[in-house]
């Protein structure tokens, strides 16, 4: 074993073998796998090995389906056998409820490239001759489910990795991974020691103990999953001979089940309620190529239900039960990028579906190493989206709650209670009496709407309980003075001698003079975006050779992204500073006609338009509290930010909903500003803005300052995407819904052909309408007619709301 790599790569499951063959197909040969036993001793060798198109997140899905395609390539280029079977599959509808998610996966299907169709429960049965239609409503064809032999699949990664110059090492374990001075890795092993520039944590079973050899606790945990075989069955013979085909893949989510063929019996796995854990606190070195014990009581409610539902499965014996331990992150999603704080350190755990997602984490993390950018929009997958909060207890928690959900239908306005609440702010308690449902952000609880006693969420695709509730706080904002809880914005400090420079490289706006605010895109090197801000000028005056006083605002999900991408891009001869504020700085925003009204009674500051105008921020004492605040407001109405110390929350709430009495003031959460935002044509973070857009496309090129001196990052390709107009354009589409509204990834359709998606919508109550946003080409952006948004299985029209419908001149916002 040599002692010198470019990367090592930790763990032989079929992720890390993956990993190691991206990195080898991109060019970088001089790469090594380190495995402590035989290539697939985790969960790789007893995986069920299906394979699946479907995922919630349409970028996830895209991953899924180059995994796939994958497949014959690896096979050609090692002359490994990965026994694909591309059999198709059907998903099971066994209510409406599950029906009206199956049609949204459709549409999504349809911008998406997935060949996925509608059919009858019958029509499944003509397909899938084990089940019984009469116990289900409705189901969707997939013609690229199929299964695989998980051995053969890791066995040609590595082959073919090898074949291109990388190295496998097995019977290799890594003892403990130490960073030298000069930031490379030594990572020390049984029979030897390796020193690397990079190291990925591919661990599987073990990429806690891994993690853990550098100070990182990953929040990932692993969970006992059972799946039977039985013994041959002749209704399987039976469909073999007459149709010379297998038979297919189905997935019953109502009754927690997945079958295949299995030679010549099936294969039925369940992903039970009563889940449980396998060695939550540490995973045993020792443990390889070992089943766990059997525990067919815990899954026999589930069994109940598939011998109802594919009745030829009570005339058969059962051949063997296989129940292995898999990882799981907190909300089901793999965990991959490079760690913040710790350079050249990346992860690739927690990836259950490995048959499915194993080739796109693999391509993924190869193009972030050697490029610098996944090459894809990977937020849902990003090790980012987790924080300190996911603490060992809090993912046991989730992890749980997740698994036995995992073929739970997720309505959009549930939330999951596990693991909560964790993060509150301290008037947590106050807005909790005053009927605050509440929803998290990044591990922080906030609230969604206010609920009068006894009133609850129903849990729908279609509008809902809080529909009128969330109007109510709506037109609160619109006709006088509402009142919103704030803290789960990010909130960065940048200070130090260097700051106003580094800040013009980093973001691609104009500056903002001393007391003002700018809207600031950030963008990547590719002229995407990676961030969209709020930054303001603290800095006492214009001199830059002082030390400056910076704030940025911004998406509270990813605070741990920007972080990792402020402290990437820091001058190494520490001129500047960034701190993220966390909860050490927690907010409340007013917005309406009388905002300024209320400001007046609460500050002794002069708050008038001509003292304080539109983008104005300034230090203040509201009631006896010092504070910040910003007059700025995602309602797009007359509003401001006020920024405190946790300390003086309950004071300034306090003090401002009393002198609010006379204005009428009023509570509204999250649900509201979304109703409020989305009839100003405001776009939002994860949403409308990804770094999968650029900012011509996404509508932010107005706050780009393009011919600004200082070169900053993505300049050059902004430029390009301006010159050349971009492939994309958001619209915002006012929807002929009747009884639901769309809450993302619905299909657009023009003249008959889907040429689009939509990104978020929902009502807009003032104006009365219903809205959606998403994308579609420039050369169709300005057309006038001819759009419909699938919703539920309907083509609904809509049409380009260019303007929008509330304040279309700013003036209140400005006034």
């Amino acid at each position: 074993m040599k002692s010198h790599a470019r990367v090592v790569v930790i763990g032989g499951g079929v992720v890390g073998a993956s990993v190691l063959y991206h990195l080898a197909r991109h060019g970088w040969t001089d790469v090594m796998l380190l495995e402590r036993d035989e290539l697939t001793s985790g969960s790789t060798w007893h995986a069920a090995g299906g394979m699946h198109t479907v995922n919630g997140d349409p970028n996830v899905a895209k991953l899924q389906k180059y995994t796939i395609e994958l497949y014959k390539e690896i096979e050609e280029l090692s002359g490994q056998a990965t026994g694909v079977h591309i059999t198709g599959g059907v998903l099971l509808a066994a209510t409406e409820a599950r029906m009206d998610w199956l049609r949204g996966v459709v549409a999504k299907g349809r911008y998406l490239g997935l060949d996925l169709e509608e059919i009858s429960a019958q029509e499944a049965a003509e397909l899938m001759p084990l089940l019984d239609p009469k116990q289900f409503v409705g189901a969707v064809r997939n013609s690229e489910d199929g299964h695989l032999d998980p051995s053969g699949v890791t066995h040609a990664y590595a082959k073919a990795a090898r074949k291109l110059g990388a190295e496998v090492h097995r019977f290799t374990k890594v003892e403990d991974i130490v960073r030298r001075e000069d930031g490379m890795w030594r990572v020390i092993t049984g029979k030897g020691e390796v020193v690397a520039e990079h190291v990925v944590n591919a661990g599987g079973l073990w990429a806690r103990e891994v993690g853990r050899m550098v100070g990182l606790e990953l929040p990932v945990l692993a969970m006992e999953h059972m799946y039977l075989i039985t013994e041959d069955m002749p209704e399987v013979a039976e469909w073999n001979a007459k149709t010379g085909s297998e038979i297919i893949h189905a997935i019953d989510f109502d009754g927690e089940l997945y079958l295949r063929q299995e030679r010549g019996g099936m294969l039925m796995g369940t992903y039970e309620k009563a889940a449980k854990p396998w060695s939550e606190y540490q995973t045993p070195w020792n443990f390889g190529h070992e089943l766990l014990e059997p525990d067919i009581d815990r899954i026999a409610p589930s069994l109940e239900v598939g011998f109802r539902h594919f009745p030829a499965f009570q005339k058969t014996g059962i051949k063997q039960i296989i129940n292995g331990p898999f990882t799981f992150a907190p909300d089901g999603n793999p965990l991959v990028g490079p760690v913040r704080g710790l350079p050249g350190f990346w992860v690739a755990c927690g990836v259950m579906a490995g048959f499915s997602q194993g080739g796109g984490v693999g391509l993924a993390l190869a193009n972030w190493m050697i490029d610098g950018d996944p090459g894809a929009d990977i937020w849902a997958m990003d090790v980012a989206r987790y924080g300190d909060w996911a603490s060992m207890a809090y993912t046991n928690a989730k992890v749980r709650e997740n698994y036995s959900r995992r073929f739970s239908i997720g309505f959009p306005n549930e939330e999951l209670p596990a693991g909560r609440p964790l993060k509150t702010t301290p008037i947590y308690d106050l807005l909790s009496a005053k009927g605050a449902q509440w929803g998290v952000a990044y591990g922080l609880e906030v609230p969604l709407w206010y609920a009068p006693r006894g009133a609850r969420d129903k849990f729908s695709w279609r509008r809902s309980t809080d529909f009128e509730h969330v109007a109510n706080e709506a037109q609160t904002v619109r006709e006088r003075v509402g009142l919103m809880e704030i803290s789960s914005f990010a909130k960065y400090r940048v200070t130090g001698k260097g700051a106003r420079d580094w800040l013009d490289r980093m973001l691609a706006c104009k500056l903002p003079a001393p007391g003002r605010m700018a809207l600031a895109p950030m963008l990547k090197e590719d002229g995407k975006l990676i961030g969209d801000f709020t930054v303001a000028n603290l800095t006492d005056d214009a001199d830059r050779s002082s030390s400056q006083d910076w704030m940025i605002f911004g998406s509270g999900i990813a605070e741990q992204n920007h972080m990792r991408w402020f402290e990437k891009h820091l001058p190494g001869e520490g001129s500047v500073n960034v701190d993220a504020r966390g909860l050490s700085l927690v907010g409340l925003a007013i917005a309406g006609p009388t905002a300024r009204k209320l400001l007046e009674t609460v500050t002794r500051a002069d708050v008038s338009n001509a003292a304080f105008p539109f983008m104005a921020i300034r230090r203040m004492d509201i009631g006896m509290a010092p504070c910040l605040v910003g007059r700025v407001s995602y309602t797009g109405d007359l509003g401001y930010e006020i920024w405190m110390a946790p300390e003086y929350q309950r004071h300034v709430f306090e003090r401002l909903m009393s002198a609010g009495e006379e204005f009428s003031i009023g509570l509204f959460g999250s649900r509201a500003l979304n109703a409020l935002r989305l009839e100003k044509n405001y776009g939002s973070w994860a949403r409308e803005y990804r770094p999968i857009y650029g900012p011509l496309e996404a509508g932010l090129d107005r706050f780009v300052a393009y011919g600004k001196e200082a070169d900053f990052v993505g300049k050059a390709a902004a430029l390009a995407e301006r010159e050349q107009g971009g492939r994309l354009r958001l619209r915002s589409f006012v929807v002929d819904a009747v009884d639901a509204d769309v809450i993302g990834d619905e299909a657009i359709w023009f003249e008959g052909a889907v040429r689009g998606w939509v990104t978020s919508g929902g009502y807009a109550h003032h104006s009365r309408k219903s809205v959606a946003m998403g994308y579609v080409p420039r050369e169709i952006a300005e057309a006038e007619t001819g759009f419909e948004i699938e919703l539920l299985g309907r083509r609904l029209p809509a049409r380009i709301q260019a303007m929008p419908l509330f304040d279309a001149n700013f003036e209140r916002m400005r006034g």
